[in-house]
């Protein structure tokens, strides 16, 4: 105890330290400018006039999203790009809150099998859909900002471009890459719940054409949910560094080395049950505020992803790029489930404190595992353009490769008196190594990095090749044509089919009208697909996959000379054979339905509506219903039928309309001021796949015969920023949930429990750039 407050002081006075003597550093900063100020004069001319504009603010005008780097403007498909300045301003730190910027997503509370970073977009879950610089990133863990540059998501179904997933969308990352300049930037911020973060972007040209780029970052934050027994609350203690490495930048071989660890000590926090109401419980004694949790509580990962990419241009039209990569996720976490019982000091159902702060007596559920995911993978994109039979062509064709070697197990308990084990571990020595520490729980230890039961192993080689034609056949008309093959070969060592042997077809089209430059109209076809064991969920017999398709039609303008876009959707998605995503669901409880739809409408704008202000907003609105409910199949092979009502029902954690806008206005030279807000309509909870006599009961979904789940209530969360910026040096206070309003972020879609957000939390930071 007494290290980790020594820890907690140190960091804090770090922070201090470094928001004190920014602006001190600045100054000598600017006198050394000042001093080399002739001849700083005389290159900045000579680089200018060969230098190209690097794009800022919060409209995207570059992608590769698509696979070769273009316009958003210009691919046939929904796409939102949050930018890096718009999460700058906003002090985004998590990959989650950068979401926050995008219509029609919401957040998924998972209970164990699905922990980490858990998106639900256009109404379909999006694990399997996360990715790094285009390639696959999709374990479970929690994402940081800090090495971002920008994050797009590519909406719709597109297995074509991506590979086997969901129907919602891909949410693709995009990593800092080394530049050719001199630039640094240093951030310290000091906020409410013990916030405190420190980050690092530090830029240098070694050569002509090689530069190398290191960022760093130290987080930690709290929230206002306290356990009132221990006084203990969640928390976020997260620290990452990245580096990039690039030579031969901007000629003909363009090499580029990078690497990122992340690391997180968090404490989870599982938020709080349902009451019989079918709302969050809300009494004078048990309400938003209560944390069932402990310090004793963990969710500790390890994160290295290292990835080399090449790329050759033939020509100005013609390249060659292959991205070789090896990415190891490492993971251990035990958590506290919530109960509909108060945590007290003393009674039954309580949380009890004890001598040893590590010890603490649970009546409630724990979740616990270990996880260890690695994965090999090499993707190569050949994209070139030409003229065949009086007709244009924009062709993409590649081919990837993707190993997965994976393996997940509950915590190995064992007696930390006599060194008795419960499974195969009898080593007592509980040592403070942070994946290899034990945490006892009713005066049994889970050792961190051990496991006890059925040890659950995947292993996969996955292959594909693709090709896409962009044809110009008639002047201004475009016709995108795409396909794609994968294959799977896994073995599984904990399920009835050991082995899979899959193969899928995927398709992409669409029709384009350039009217004017500034003009684009579009209608577009997609589809992807899904084996069952992509989500490690077999089925007791085998059944179809999940596959799904996107009808688009769609609208993209620029205005005001290209600073300010504006975009609409129309689509409708059909999803099949919808699987279940927690890892502990049964067999015969994998299918959630046999047939989904979403029909929805978007708008979205990005961009200067004046040289002083900036806007960046959408709205979704969603109508997204179960068409046929679920069929699955027993351990006797016999098929078992989901209840009939369902069908026609909302879908699960899928509000009808979200809202979310961000805009800031500068003045008086060096201030900025900016707001906006976050809005959901009410989301769901239920297992679809529960039969008629599971859901008969006057507690079930259908309570009294009408269709009655957990219910999150809407929500609007207001933001609000201030800030003075110079061209050194800049202070910004970010005030969040500005008015201070209860609402509930994260629903477990079952419907189980939900996480409420934090309550007013307010961020000063200090930021120098030499």
């Amino acid at each position: 105890m007494m290290l980790t407050q020594h820890k907690s002081l140190t960091q804090k006075s770090l922070y201090l330290a470094v928001m004190l003597a920014l602006p001190a550093a600045n100054a000598i900063a600017e006198e050394k400018t000042a001093e080399a100020a002739p001849q700083q004069t005389l290159e900045e001319v000579k680089v200018q006039a060969g230098a190209v504009k690097e794009v800022s603010g919060y409209q995207a005008t570059k992608t590769r999203v698509g696979k070769v780097l273009q316009d958003p403007q210009d691919i046939p498909q929904a796409i939102t790009s949050v930018t890096h300045d718009l999460m700058h301003d906003q002090q985004v730190s998590s990959l989650r809150d950068a979401l926050r910027n995008v219509s029609g997503l919401t957040f998924n509370a998972a209970e164990g099998g699905r922990g980490g970073d858990n998106f639900n977009l256009r109404g379909f879950y999006t694990f399997g859909d996360i990715y790094l610089d285009n390639m696959r990133d999709t374990a479970q863990y929690y994402r940081e900002t800090f090495n971002l540059d920008q994050v797009d998501v590519l909406r719709g179904s597109a297995a074509m471009l991506f590979g086997r997933g969901q129907a919602g969308g891909v949410i693709n990352q995009v990593t800092k890459l080394a530049k050719l300049e001199d630039k640094n930037t240093v951030t310290g911020s000091l906020g409410s719940y013990d916030y405190h973060q420190f980050t690092g972007d530090f830029n240098k040209k070694l050569g002509e054409t090689t530069a190398i780029r290191l960022n760093v970052m130290d987080r930690h934050e709290e929230n206002y949910r306290k356990n009132p027994t221990t006084g203990d609350r969640p928390e976020t203690d997260r620290q990452g560094i990245a580096v990039s490495f690039g030579t031969g930048i901007g000629t003909d071989n363009e090499f580029y080395l990078n690497h990122v660890y992340t690391q997180t000590r968090d404490v989870p926090d599982f938020g709080i049950r349902f009451g019989s109401n079918k709302r969050p419980i809300n009494t004078a004694t048990l309400n938003d505020k209560t944390f069932w949790g402990t310090n004793s509580n963990f969710d500790d990962s390890e994160t290295q992803v290292t990835t080399g990419i090449f790329t050759h241009k033939f020509s100005e039209d013609t390249q060659l790029r292959t991205q070789i990569r090896h990415a190891d996720y490492k993971r251990a976490y035990w958590a506290q489930t919530p109960s509909a019982v108060r945590p007290t000091a003393t009674g039954t159902g309580t949380i009890d404190t004890v001598p040893n702060p590590d010890v603490v007596t649970l009546s409630n559920g724990n979740v616990t595992r270990r996880s260890d995911y690695e994965t090999n993978s090499i993707q190569s994109d050949f994209s070139t353009k030409f003229e065949a039979a009086g007709m244009k062509h924009q062709f993409l064709g590649g081919f990837e490769y993707l190993k997965e070697d994976s393996s997940r197990q509950a915590l190995q308990p064992y007696n930390a008196t006599t060194g008795q084990s419960y499974g195969n571990l009898t080593n007592t020595n509980a040592n403070n190594n942070a994946l290899s520490s034990a945490i006892a729980v009713n005066g049994v230890f889970y050792k961190k990095n051990s496991g006890i039961g059925t040890l659950s192993e995947f292993t996969a080689d996955n292959y594909a090749v693709y090709m896409q034609d962009t044809i110009e056949f008639v002047k201004n008309w475009d016709l995108l044509v795409g396909l794609r093959r994968d294959e799977m070969k896994a073995d599984y060592s904990s399920t009835r089919t050991t082995h899979l042997n899959y193969g899928e077809n995927s398709y992409r089209t669409g029709l384009s009208w350039h009217q004017t430059p500034d003009s684009h109209y579009y209608v577009s076809y997609s589809d992807s697909f899904s084996p069952t064991a992509d989500l490690y969920q077999l089925t007791a017999a085998p059944l179809p996959p999940e596959r799904s398709k996107t009808v688009e039609l769609g609208a993209k303008w620029l205005f005001l000379d290209g600073d300010f876009s504006f975009r609409t959707a129309l689509y409708r998605t059909t999803k099949d054979w919808e699987r279940n995503t927690d890892l502990e669901t049964p067999p015969s409880n994998a299918v959630l339905t046999k047939k989904r739809r979403t029909d929805g409408l978007e708008f979205e704008v990005a961009g200067h509506l004046t040289d002083n202000w900036e806007v960046f907003g959408g709205v979704a609105f969603m109508d997204a219903k179960i068409l046929e409910a679920a069929e699955n199949i027993s351990s006797t092979n016999t098929k078992i039928f989901a209840d009939p009502r369902f069908e026609g029902q909302r879908a699960r954690n899928t509000p009808t309309a979200t809202l979310n806008l961000w805009t800031t206005y500068s003045f008086l030279g060096n201030w900025k001021v900016g707001g906006g807000v976050e809005a959901k309509g009410e989301r769901y909870g239920y297992v679809p796949s529960q039969t008629v006599a599971q859901t008969s009961t006057s507690t079930g979904t259908f309570n009294a015969g009408r269709f009655n789940p957990n219910t999150l209530p809407g929500y609007a969360r207001v933001d609000a920023m201030l800030a003075y910026e110079q061209k050194k040096w800049a202070v910004r206070l970010n005030v969040k949930n500005l008015l201070n309003k209860v609402y509930y972020d994260s629903l477990y879609d079952n419907g189980g429990f939900s996480t409420p957000g934090n309550s007013r939390t307010a961020i000063l930071t200090t930021e120098i750039k030499f």
